[in-house]
């Protein structure tokens, strides 16, 4: 993401800001799961659906959703190789 705001886990992003939402990298396994969030949908680039991201509305962002959004994309970004 060349000029936006991440947060990195061992050189992978866990969680980025785009316009006002939140993007958070998901396991593949937790997809269904994060999907089924309020204010989660599917993170679209260039016309083409990104699989291990999910873009989260802004204004369903409190702190204690917020928390959890974080901690599922840093334990994602954490599973990953180290770049």
């Amino acid at each position: 993401m060349f000029g936006g705001l991440v947060f990195m886990v061992r050189g992978n992003t866990a969680v980025g800001v785009v316009g006002d939402d939140l993007l958070v990298r998901v396991a593949p396994e937790a997809t269904p799961q994060a999907l089924a969030q309020p204010g989660a949908r599917p993170y679209e680039f260039r016309g083409r659906i990104s699989k291990g991201w999910v873009l989260v509305a802004g204004e369903v962002l409190d702190d204690d959703v917020l928390d959890g959004w974080l901690h599922l994309g840093r334990e994602a970004a954490a599973a990953l190789p180290p770049k």
